[in-house]
């Protein structure tokens, strides 16, 4: 096991987010989907999007990988994916369990996908689960809980299907899925919820001209048997990664410029940057560069606000809050609950194991900055990239050494991320625990 050691640090320099983890997996899947050849650059070479790559080739997909130069060559199935000859595994992915799920419910035989322990046991599965069955497949949690492993037999059928939509994920795997089914499908979504993630499917959909109706976010309308051709696609960087450095100099008052940073995308997580200026936080933006500048500030003010758009950024905003004069309240946040872990339980406790004034409420955070923090050398990272990466930097204005174990989980999303602090001054280095 890895764990990361950290000790307070100023910041400066530049650095290049990496790419998103949210459009890797979208553009593998629907590459993998297409007729003909699509070429992906700059994918973000973490395990979800490993996983995605070895569930799609399952199906039919022939993707070859180019490395040294980050870039996919996928031919697709043209919507017609094929039974896989054994199980599929989603890894640490809910993404790749729920996206690759609904498609092999286009599959007129029984298909088995599973995951790590993480998707086994904290990402329910239900709404994918029921949405499949209502669409004409057969779907069935193995160990009865609403939780992979998922046996699958389709094929769907064009119809009628109602979610609970408070995780996008289910509500974007059947709109993809949809595209292929005979017939035209009606998806009515209650609670919708993480809608800038729905949005990003669609922007998927405008993007390859696949037709689609809808009524906000609680009713979707899809012509089945759509075809789409391959595509050229650079990823561009990853406002949920971006996140990181930007409270990275902001809790330590330093000022540093970012590369790779695209305010046109569609991505939900950039509102994150709205909610940090109303907290008092400095920003220059060059849209030509696509590069910004965090200023140094002197303080920052607590606020209260709904994180449910922008929901991976739970736990940084928390360890930001604790940084900010006076209450911050973080409303919205139930569904980080069923994340890689209980975000809202972990964040809490290990950043009370530093001194904060933070307290978990019915859906979200209640955190009272100023407190003096102390770094501590028994913080956990829950197999949880986030956690981990937002425990690193709330030691970084924190006084003494913190050490932060289960770190080798930061590959998931963001696997330049002690290189990329350390090239900003970041006293911080993966250890190999004994």
């Amino acid at each position: 096991m890895k764990k990361l050691q950290v000790k307070p640090s100023q910041l400066q320099g530049r650095i290049e987010i990496p790419s998103s983890k949210s459009h890797t997996l979208r553009a593998i899947l629907f590459a993998a989907l297409a007729d003909g050849k699509s070429c992906i650059e700059s994918f973000l070479p973490s395990p979800d999007a490993y996983a995605m790559i070895e569930a799609c080739r399952a199906f039919g997909a022939e993707i070859s990988l180019a490395e040294t130069e980050n870039r996919l060559d996928i031919t697709g199935v043209s919507g017609q994916p094929k039974q896989p000859d054994n199980i599929l595994d989603a890894g640490n992915s809910g993404q790749v369990l729920r996206f690759v799920g609904a498609i092999l419910g286009l599959i007129p035989g029984y298909s088995v996908m599973t995951g790590d322990h993480s998707v086994r046991f904290n990402r329910p599965a239900q709404p994918l689960i029921e949405g499949l069955k209502q669409l004409g497949a057969e779907c069935v949690a193995m160990k009865g809980d609403n939780h992979a492993p998922l046996i699958i037999r389709g094929p769907l059928q064009g119809n009628y299907a109602r979610i609970d939509g408070q995780d996008s994920q289910p509500v974007s795997a059947l709109l993809i899925a949809s595209v292929f089914i005979t017939g035209e499908t009606e998806i009515i979504v209650d609670q919708p919820g993480e809608l800038p993630w729905i949005d990003l499917t669609l922007s998927w959909f405008d993007r390859l001209g696949l037709a689609y109706q809808r009524e906000g976010y609680t009713r979707f309308v899809i012509p089945g048997v759509q075809k789409m051709t391959g595509f050229n696609y650079r990823v561009p960087g990853d406002f949920s990664s971006l996140a990181y450095p930007v409270a990275a100099a902001l809790v330590t008052q330093s000022t540093v410029t970012i590369d790779n940073v695209d305010l046109a995308d569609a991505q939900g997580d950039k509102k994150l940057l709205d909610v940090l200026v109303k907290m008092g936080a400095n920003f220059e933006y060059d849209a030509n560069e696509k590069s910004l500048q965090v200023l140094a500030v002197e303080k920052l003010q607590g606020v209260s606000f709904d994180i449910n758009e922008f929901i991976d950024a739970v736990t940084i905003m928390a360890v930001i809050a604790c940084y900010a004069e006076g209450q911050t309240i973080i409303s919205g946040a139930s569904i980080a609950r069923q994340k890689e872990s209980n975000r809202l339980a972990a964040i809490t406790a290990e950043l009370q194991k530093l001194g904060a004034d933070i307290k978990e409420t019915a859906d979200g955070l209640s955190i009272i900055g100023g407190q003096k923090l102390v770094n501590q050398k028994n913080l956990q990272g829950y197999h949880d990239h986030r956690i981990v990466m937002s425990m690193a930097v709330a030691a970084l204005a924190a006084t003494g050494e913190c050490e932060i174990a289960g770190s080798a989980c930061v590959a998931k999303s963001y696997p330049s991320f002690v290189e990329q602090m350390q090239a900003l001054g970041v006293d911080m280095r993966e250890l190999t625990c004994a």
